[in-house]
Formats: C-alpha cells, sequence, structure tokens
C-alpha cells in the first residue's frame, strides 16, 4: 500500500494574469485572517488531472478563458487537522495529495462569476501576489502552498517590496 494512500486526489490552480499576479479567492464563510486561496478540488472518477483542474477552475471561479503554461510533477501533500469537519468527501482521508497547475487567464475580469456553481466557493477574489500567498493561507495548507510558489515563481511578477 502506497505511504499517500490515504490522502484524496486532488488539484489545484494558480491562475496568472498576464502582468504575473494570481488570483486569489476568499473562502466563503471562512474566519479570517487565513481565508484567500487558489481554487482546488477533488478529481472524479475517470478523470485526469488538467480536465479536473480546468473543471474546478471554472465551477470556482466562472473563468474559462485560459491557456496551460505548467504543472507540478508528483504530489503535493497537506493534512487535515484534528478537529476538521466539512465535507463528507474528506472524511476518512489523512488529508490531501495535489498535482498543480498554472493558466495564464486571457479573459476579461467580467468572466469571473462566483456564483457559476451551485456550491460558491468564494464570496470574492482579488489579484494578488503569488509570494505573499503562504501567508494568507490556512497554516495546515502554508507548507503546500510554499511548494506551490517555488514550482511557479518563474511565472510570477516580483512582490513589491515595503516601501516601492
Amino acid at each position: 500500500m502506497s505511504e499517500l494512500s490515504g490522502y484524496r486526489p486532488n488539484v489545484g490552480v494558480v491562475l496568472f494574469h498576464p502582468d504575473g499576479r494570481v488570483w486569489l479567492g476568499r473562502r466563503r464563510g471562512a474566519p479570517g485572517p487565513y481565508n484567500w486561496q487558489f481554487p482546488q478540488g477533488g478529481i472524479d472518477d475517470g478523470e485526469d488531472f488538467e480536465t479536473a483542474a480546468r473543471r474546478e477552475l471554472t465551477e470556482e471561479t466562472g473563468a474559462v478563458t485560459v491557456s496551460y503554461l505548467a504543472r507540478t510533477e508528483g504530489w503535493i501533500t497537506y493534512d487535515f487537522p484534528p478537529n476538521m469537519g466539512g465535507s463528507k468527501a474528506w472524511r476518512g482521508f489523512k488529508g490531501q495529495k495535489q498535482v498543480w497547475f498554472a493558466y495564464r487567464f486571457d479573459g476579461d475580469d467580467a468572466e469571473f462569476d462566483l456564483a457559476a456553481h451551485h456550491e460558491p466557493e468564494f464570496d470574492t477574489w482579488r489579484w494578488g501576489w503569488l509570494a505573499e500567498t503562504p501567508g494568507l493561507i490556512v497554516p495546515f495548507k502554508r507548507a503546500a502552498y510554499e511548494q506551490v510558489v517555488t514550482a511557479f515563481a518563474d511565472l510570477a511578477a516580483p512582490w513589491p517590496q515595503a516601501g516601492q
């Protein structure tokens, strides 16, 4: 049995603005301050990774006008905290194992529709900096986001330093 067999297969998406910033959604109903994240979700039976990534992106953001940039190799994992409730899909899993995709957004911001899915994940969104994302995500996902930042750093705009 694989050491990752207790992890739910999942995909994540970093959506890059043409200027190098990234799309961030604020989790609906999540207490702050660590409530901003990228779109992510489970892989349906028989679904390949990229199809799952594009589906999750569209369901959670409404975005469809995107171009493939890159993906991570292997799995990036995180463990659920012991007191995690939430979705029935998570029950019985230690955490999630993820493959991450980077896409460039080629549309207009009006394309974003957070209510596109029957169960909206986010209540608002903004463009931000890839480098800031580990500090915006819930602590149990932070190490995974640090790996994503490293994997896609060459696609991102530099994060402005204080005073710039």
